[in-house]
């Protein structure tokens, strides 16, 4: 997002944060209709023009929302309505917005609840056991398959194990992906809640387990460069050869053994 959509976004998330943990449990039921809002824009070129246009009356627009949700929850229908009547740089940036709120109020929910924690956990054990599963990762990112049947899929994965929170992300960015893959959308996620947590969350890939002190020096550095407290998720691949890969939101520091011989494969090609 461009500054102004930032802006917006994060105006229309401090009013909504209250509100979405004043709802306690009931905001996994908001995110559901957030989400719906989303699908409906996603599926709707004018409608999004329309309710992302800054010249448009707002009440209008508060209209064209009521109609739309009108067997939605009212706090939906309001945190939707304010969206709408914020400004917004690309109208694309509207669903986006609709979209992290929905998260953020998933996240509320695991949070009153007592389960934030357990949910990182859970969001980085599926991305962990997605690590050698190269067909599952594509079948999850595959538009051609249905979105419900991308969703079974991740309910098979999960086992019935997890938490309420961690099922509504999981099965949300299966059957929605738009235009992400299903471990970034994850990932994404836990970047939320580091956020919660006041720190980042760097996904470490390396060939072979880390020891205590490797971490712990690995944290330090990462902090410095990161410019926060820095929480560690490790993912053990073989393929990996040697080196390590680290991703911390937007970015990203390749230095494996595979990422140098790609990087010399290109030199030589150039």
């Amino acid at each position: 997002m461009r500054g102004t959509s930032r802006s917006s976004l994060a105006a229309v998330a401090g009013r909504w944060e209250p509100v979405a943990v004043a709802a306690g449990a009931d905001a996994l039921t908001l995110a559901d209709e957030l989400f719906a809002f989303v699908d409906a824009l996603d599926s709707s070129g004018s409608l999004r023009r329309i309710l992302a246009d800054p010249s448009a009356e707002p009440d209008a627009k508060a209209g064209v929302v009521s109609r739309l949700l009108e067997r939605a929850d009212p706090r939906t229908v309001a945190v939707v309505t304010d969206l709408v009547q914020a400004r917004w740089s690309d109208d694309r940036d509207l669903a986006d917005a609709a979209e992290r709120l929905g998260v953020d109020a998933a996240l509320t929910a695991a949070e009153s609840a007592g389960q934030l924690d357990t949910v990182g956990d859970e969001l980085f054990e599926i991305v962990r056991a997605l690590a050698g599963q190269r067909e599952v990762r594509r079948t999850l990112h595959d538009t051609t398959v249905p979105g419900p049947a991308r969703a079974s899929l991740v309910d098979a994965i999960l086992g019935g194990r997890a938490t309420p929170a961690t099922r509504v992300i999981a099965r949300r960015a299966a059957a929605a992906p738009r235009g992400r893959r299903f471990v970034v959308q994850l990932g994404d996620a836990m970047d939320l809640i580091a956020e919660r947590r006041n720190r980042r969350v760097a996904t470490v890939t390396v060939a072979a387990p880390l020891d205590g002190l490797q971490r712990d020096r690995l944290s330090g550095l990462l902090a410095t460069a990161l410019g926060r407290r820095v929480e560690l998720n490790v993912v053990v691949d073989p393929t990996v050869v040697g080196g390590l890969r680290v991703q911390s939101g937007p970015d990203v520091i390749d230095a494996t053994v595979l990422a140098r011989l790609a990087d010399a494969r290109r030199r030589l090609a150039s």
